[in-house]
């Protein structure tokens, strides 16, 4: 396990971090706080969550789980707010999340995604004005473009106002878009990258196949829109390369999808989506056995 600063920030996050979506959705509360104490004596100090997860029931869990005992301290704690993100909707849910985390400060407070219907620099002074009553620590985004970032930077500079630290994008084997300008533009301004959905919400597994139908029970299934995002001609030639590699190599899916984007150079931490334990092992022994440069650039070259 390896520890690094988050962009700007005076942040140290582990290079694995723990998703929450799951929490209070696919699983529940006692086993989720013991997923969460399997996580911490791992070492990973990172866990994102967001608002909209279960309606709020994700920060709840979480918040339950801190109130147990004496990990406030240890954790590195993100969430996240979705749009519409005019002024005193930020404020307030920022507030509601604090109550539902039972803290009261948030480490990482990223906006879900880019709102065109707010003028951003009400959006971004909103949060500047979090920073300075110390309600959060650092602001980052999520699912933001290149320009998003960059209109950001640039409106926090011009007005003195707390500047994005980090984004949060979708990298994986299968959906590889951050790299053409999102990962240069972040090495560029040292803009921290927390990617999600390493084993592409389980489409890198090998329960998929061109038939671009979804075993009952699996995560497609259960949530549909995940076909919006990865059914498609690259997706599923990238993920039918992965599992010839698999085979040719004796190398699971899983394992080589994740050592991939855990290694790829520009990526700070990938949070990893739990269920059970195991979910935590797999994706440390993908660390510890890592891939070799030839296989790494193999895996490059399925895009």
């Amino acid at each position: 396990m390896e520890f690094r600063q988050l962009g700007n920030s005076e942040l140290n996050v582990s290079s694995i971090g723990l998703g929450s979506v799951t929490f209070g959705r696919e699983i529940d509360a006692e086993t989720s706080f013991s997923i969460l104490d399997y996580a911490m004596d791992k070492d990973i100090n990172l866990i994102d969550t967001a608002e909209v997860y279960s309606a709020g029931g994700s920060e709840e869990v979480l918040g339950q789980w801190l109130s147990r005992g004496s990990n406030r301290q240890k954790v590195v704690l993100a969430t996240k707010i979705a749009p519409p993100l005019g002024r005193e909707r930020v404020l307030q849910f920022a507030e509601d999340s604090l109550h539902r985390l039972q803290t009261d400060v948030i480490d990482l407070y990223q906006l879900h995604a880019y709102d065109d219907g707010t003028p951003f620099e009400e959006t971004l002074d909103a949060l500047n004005t979090l920073v300075e009553q110390g309600k959060v620590r650092y602001v980052g985004s999520s699912n933001f473009a290149s320009w998003q970032l960059c209109k950001a930077l640039w409106i926090a500079d011009v007005n003195g106002w707390a500047p994005m630290v980090s984004v949060q994008p979708n990298y994986n084997v299968a959906i590889r878009d951050i790299e053409a300008e999102v990962l240069p533009f972040c090495a560029d301004q040292n803009i921290g990258v927390i990617s999600y959905s390493p084993l592409g919400a389980g489409f890198l597994t090998g329960k998929y196949t061109k038939t671009w139908t979804a075993p009952e029970g699996t995560r497609f299934d259960v949530m549909p829109d995940h076909w919006d995002i990865y059914e498609n001609d690259a997706s599923m030639r990238r993920m039918e390369g992965l599992r010839e590699v698999a085979a040719d190599t004796g190398i699971s899916m899983v394992q080589l999808a994740l050592a991939w984007v855990i290694g790829q150079p520009g990526i700070t931490s990938v949070l990893i989506g739990c269920r059970s334990k195991s979910h935590v092992d797999q994706a440390f022994h993908a660390e510890e056995i890592g891939l070799t440069q030839e296989l790494r650039d193999r895996i490059n070259a399925l895009g």
